[in-house]
């Protein structure tokens, strides 16, 4: 799919599978990555785990013959992981403000009790001692797996370098510690169920119809089928 290996998978279930016997970062795909990327992230996508993240690069599947391909969303895909594993794995979360971070680590407690969070900070890493004292608490605490919640493409670079130092799960969850605590609200069940997520966030967020451009783009490139 332009230069970027997506994994069929069929559900959240077997992503975590996956996951669990071939520790690597899982990149969420959609229209815009596609579309988007550069040959570094290609890269970086092309030797982890890319699954579909939007009904973009599902259809495209569809049309390339894998019919049972599903659409995961990131924001669902790791609670999913933390609900599966939070009584025998490790976690670290990097991402948000402080408020934020602290209210979803407080969260997670109170939702999982007994989950083993090892460390968290903030996404503002504002200088190279910052981000060696975070890869640094990475190889110290040697989670299993780490989430990154800063926007793409800063934290696949971010899980790469990480994952250079310590291998763990790892998952980029752009504003899903928002989501989470409640201070961004999801679109309801029915558009998600609809595949119009997109579209209910745009209506919300009128500024973000520049990134909303590229899903025309991909519709074309989807029924000219120029795979």
């Amino acid at each position: 799919m332009k230069g970027i290996e997506v994994y069929p998978f069929d559900s959240p279930e077997q992503i975590i599978d996956f996951a669990l016997s071939h520790p690597s970062i899982l990149v969420a795909i959609n229209a815009e990555k596609v579309l988007n990327a550069t040959p570094q992230l290609r890269h970086l996508i092309n030797h982890n785990i890319g699954y579909c993240d939007g009904i973009g690069p599902v259809l495209a599947l569809h049309r390339m013959g894998f019919k049972h391909v599903a659409k995961v969303a990131g924001c669902e895909l790791w609670l999913n992981i933390v609900r599966r594993c939070y009584s025998s794995k490790s976690f670290y979360l990097v991402g948000g403000t402080q408020e934020v971070i602290d209210a979803t680590v407080a969260q997670l407690r109170n939702d999982y009790p007994g989950i083993n969070i090892v460390g968290y900070r903030n996404g503002y890493l504002s200088s190279d001692g910052e981000k060696n004292a975070l890869l640094a608490d990475i190889v110290l605490k040697k989670p299993d797996i780490v989430f990154v919640a800063m926007g793409s493409p800063r934290q696949e670079l971010l899980m790469e370098e990480m994952q250079q130092h310590h291998k763990a799960i790892y998952q980029g969850l752009g504003g899903s510690f928002d989501v989470y605590i409640g201070r961004v609200k999801r679109a309801p069940d029915r558009w998600v169920r609809c595949h119009v997520e997109w579209l209910y966030r745009l209506l919300h967020q009128p500024s973000r119809i520049r990134r909303q451009l590229p899903l025309m783009k991909f519709a074309y490139w989807i029924a000219a089928k120029k795979f």
